[in-house]
């Protein structure tokens, strides 16, 4: 329930700054008594959807630290958090990117995620179960992996891509919306849209949101396939494929909040709104390369 208020609340606090600026932007003034002003909607659509996703991969490295319970090692306790620190260090020397954040989360899965605004400011985390269940070979290989990940910026690439799929779900839903309530109203003008036009554009904005995330979720497949190669580059081919073949034997269900998956480690990705091709396809490709 932490986790799930702590989203929430995040969310509400976004869309209460994004309804000021659109506010001052005049963007809320794309319904007039003479139609649909597109280019307010525009306004509109662009700021609450590339506004957003911006507001959010600022906050990502704060929401994943509270929402995974995930512990920044600052002065390393042990020799396995010396061991994470020097790797991820020796790694992000090599991806030549500033040194992330490490940290440890409590989880019962094999997983791992990367996130932050910048190549620079990223924060690496990994999983208690990781550690348990990996040795030292394939830890390093997961953590080429994010640092992967992160060296070749797909936060910040999948946050641009979500704000353009945002802005466009955002302003068709509302154009679709006008346009059939204006088909219900026929030659009766009551000087503003019906219930046509909000029951329509909500319909919309859900059926048009699960089309954008078939999108997001296919550039991100494509993307672990990079990563993957990355893990192999920092750690070696064969920690690489021994670390997928782990995670292929491990069957615990994933515990990262929805908006953390797409740059995780996960074990059963089979549909077009999952974020990771199948694992026997990525160790395929590995075993495939030169």
């Amino acid at each position: 329930m932490k986790r799930i208020g702590l989203f929430l609340l995040t969310n509400i606090a976004i869309m209460l700054v994004l309804s000021v600026v659109v506010s001052l932007l005049g963007g809320d003034r794309f319904l007039t008594q003479n139609g649909l002003n597109l280019g307010s909607l525009l306004i509109f659509s662009a700021v609450f959807g590339m506004g957003g996703s911006f507001i959010s991969l600022a906050m990502s490295k704060w929401m994943a630290k509270r929402s995974t319970g995930a512990v920044v090692i600052e002065q390393p306790k042990s020799a396995a958090e010396a061991w994470l620190l020097a790797t991820v260090e020796r790694q992000a020397r090599a991806a030549g990117i500033g040194m992330p954040e490490v940290a440890v989360y409590d989880a019962p899965e094999i997983n791992a995620f990367a996130t932050g605004m910048s190549r620079n400011s990223a924060l690496v985390a990994v999983s208690t179960g990781l550690l348990r269940a990996l040795n030292q070979d394939e830890t390093e290989a997961v953590l080429g992996h994010e640092i992967a990940h992160v060296a070749n910026g797909d936060m910040v690439t999948l946050t641009l891509i979500q704000g353009v799929l945002n802005t466009f779900v955002i302003f068709l839903s509302k154009v679709i919306g006008y346009a059939v309530d204006s088909a219900l109203r026929g030659k009766d003008d009551r000087g503003g849209p019906g219930i046509g036009y909000y029951v329509t554009s909500i319909v919309m904005q859900i059926v048009l949101g699960f089309a954008a995330s078939i999108v997001v979720a296919w550039f991100s497949r494509r993307r672990e396939f990079a990563a993957d190669a990355g893990g192999a580059h920092y750690a070696g081919k064969r920690k690489m494929i021994a670390a997928l073949q782990k995670l292929k034997a491990q069957h615990e269900p994933s515990t990262l909040p929805q908006g953390m998956q797409a740059f995780g480690i996960a074990s059963e990705v089979k549909s077009l709104f999952m974020t990771h091709p199948p694992l026997e396809e990525r160790i395929a490709r590995l075993q495939a390369s030169a």
